[in-house]
């Protein structure tokens, strides 16, 4: 089968290198958390496999397509959502998700039940109909991570999805990205909140100047330590001291 994201070699170079030669697998229906310091080439990784930055050089594979020689098809079956939520505030939250939807050619009665089924979810039915430039940060955010779920991905890629969002918000996003994993779907996302990534993830891994550190189950992380008791927290502290070292 193949992998739901494939990086080989991955390079990336702007005043100076920010991904060194990169290579990790993420396997169809995993919750994979990919983590490290602020500058670490997290974001640059993530921007280069969805196709905003041109590597220098390597490969990046989703679903068996290779993302570089034939992006669309990539972009097709996968779904990016930056830290900071990029939605048309002059749109309300129903007009946005069938604009979203009308870009990727859902089917109208797909992408109507999608966009209902969504705005409940994440609590903004009662919001269809206002315009999002009076939304609070978190009420775009979750707008924005909708959009990105309507066209039903196979491959989820998040930065920071829960940076400005309360405790009710954010609940309420964790909870929808485990049910999609759940259906069969692959989330990556990237969260300097290490508490999220040690209840959710499946496996992470730590970069660190651009170079992966390591990689693997929580086990395996804090075996690597010597400490099996340790927090990831205190994981991720020791194997980036290391790595810096």
């Amino acid at each position: 089968m193949d992998a739901a994201l494939d990086i080989r070699g991955l390079h990336k170079t702007f005043a100076q290198p920010a991904v060194i030669d990169l290579s990790l697998s993420v396997a169809p229906g995993e919750f994979y958390a990919l983590l490290g310091p602020n500058g670490a080439g997290k974001t640059t990784t993530l921007r280069m496999v969805v196709g905003l930055l041109k590597p220098d050089r390597g490969s990046i594979s989703i679903f068996g397509i290779d993302a570089r020689s034939a992006p669309l098809a990539a972009k097709r079956i996968t779904a990016w959502l930056p830290d900071e939520p990029m939605i048309y505030d002059k749109l309300t939250p129903l007009e946005y998700l069938e604009f979203v939807a009308g870009l990727w050619a859902v089917e109208a009665r797909a992408a109507q039940d999608r966009a209902e089924a969504l705005l409940h979810v994440l609590d903004l039915w009662d919001h269809r109909n206002e315009r999002c430039e009076g939304f609070s940060r978190g009420m775009k955010q979750k707008t924005a991570l909708a959009g990105a779920l309507v066209h039903n991905p196979r491959l989820l890629i998040l930065d920071e999805p829960l940076s400005g969002l309360d405790v009710a918000m954010a609940k309420q996003v964790k909870e929808l990205l485990v049910q999609r994993v759940r259906e069969g779907a692959t989330v990556i996302l990237t969260t300097h909140v290490l508490e999220i990534a040690e209840r959710l993830a499946e496996r992470i891994g730590i970069i660190s100047k651009g170079c992966l550190v390591i990689e693997g189950t929580l086990e395996q992380l804090r075996a690597r330590t010597g400490h099996s008791g340790s927090t990831l927290e205190d994981v991720f502290l020791q194997l980036t001291a290391g790595a810096v070292a």
